[in-house]
């Protein structure tokens, strides 16, 4: 790889480059919400920045888990990284799309202080980006410059009865059933084309209990750690659950203000917005789903740091 590409990766994945991108967003978010309009032209810019940056962060993310490394784990780490990233971006896109044709076609009905509760989710989405970018960066320090000097592990261990209870909701067969389980509630409840109160709670409080809880594992895998460049992965990926976090309780307080408040707005709703809404909730679904499998990866480095050194620092031998 060229040096030229590599200062352009630095740059990019540098805090001070994350910063500017969340002030800038905080600027261009207040500019177009101060008069308290949203038109086509500006949701249509906010709307592609993101998408954008998502699939540019996923495509890096793919290139980097097909990249060789001695450090075999960090190419399941980025392509983990990589599926969430991707379900994240598929609910962006269902969103501005049923966004744009919203200001359109409707006239919309807005809830108090709508505009703001509105910016605060869209900087969530960008702050979850952020946070990704900077784990991947370190993912690929990681990636490039560490090699692993055995491969036999010792024995782990013992866990306690809440790792063991862990590590089953983390097993592919757990996240698959969790998938299974949100199709056929998102069918049931979206059949009769009416949303109830008690079923958007249920919906939304799972969210809730699924990423907060998944947002203090990683948290403390990154606090066990004891290598300072693994746990930054941790911290930028736990970071961007807390955004995302933060977004759906925003998302789900509007939903329930509304359905509570103002259900005539939702009598407006078009037949296909129920199979979006739905789509949108399941790819949020498996955004999570993939961070929980991504966890057992993320715990498996933690456990391999203590076995990794810097490429030309020293030589492994027999």
């Amino acid at each position: 790889m060229s040096t030229d590409k590599i200062s352009v990766e630095t740059v990019i994945m540098d805090w001070r480059t994350l910063g500017v991108i969340a002030v800038v967003t905080i600027l261009w978010r207040t500019a177009i919400s101060i008069d308290k309009e949203i038109s086509p032209l500006e949701s249509v810019c906010s709307g592609v920045v993101l998408i954008v940056l998502g699939w540019f962060i996923f495509s890096y993310l793919y290139l980097l888990s097909k990249r060789e490394t001695s450090w075999i784990i960090s190419n399941k780490l980025a392509q983990g990284i990589a599926i969430s990233v991707s379900a994240l971006n598929a609910y962006v896109l269902v969103y501005y799309a049923m966004r744009w044709h919203r200001l359109m076609t409707v006239t919309e009905v807005y809830v108090p202080r709508d505009f703001l509760l509105r910016d605060v989710r869209y900087a969530a989405l960008v702050l979850a980006y952020c946070g990704i970018i900077w784990a991947t960066g370190h993912l690929r320090k990681m990636h490039d410059n560490y090699l692993l000097v055995t491969e036999k592990m010792p024995a782990m261990r013992k866990v306690s009865a809440a790792e063991s209870m862990f590590r089953v909701l983390t097993d592919e067969r757990t996240v698959i059933v969790i998938l299974g389980v949100v199709f056929l509630w998102r069918a049931v409840i979206s059949f009769d084309k009416q949303i109830a109160l008690w079923e958007s709670m249920c919906s939304g409080m799972a969210l809730f209990i699924l990423g907060w809880v998944l947002f203090g594992y990683i948290s403390s895998l990154a606090v066990r750690t004891t290598r300072p460049s693994v746990a930054k992965i941790y911290q930028g990926f736990a970071f961007a659950l807390f955004a995302v976090n933060i977004y759906a309780l925003i998302y789900y307080g509007m939903r329930w203000y509304r359905l509570i408040f103002m259900p005539a707005s939702e009598e407006a709703l078009m037949p296909l917005d129920f199979v979006f809404r739905d789509i949108r909730y399941f790819v949020l679904v498996i955004f999570f789903c993939t961070s929980i499998v991504l966890s057992k990866y993320l715990e498996r480095a933690s456990e391999e740091c203590e076995f990794l050194i810097k490429k030309g620092e020293k030589e492994y031998k027999e």
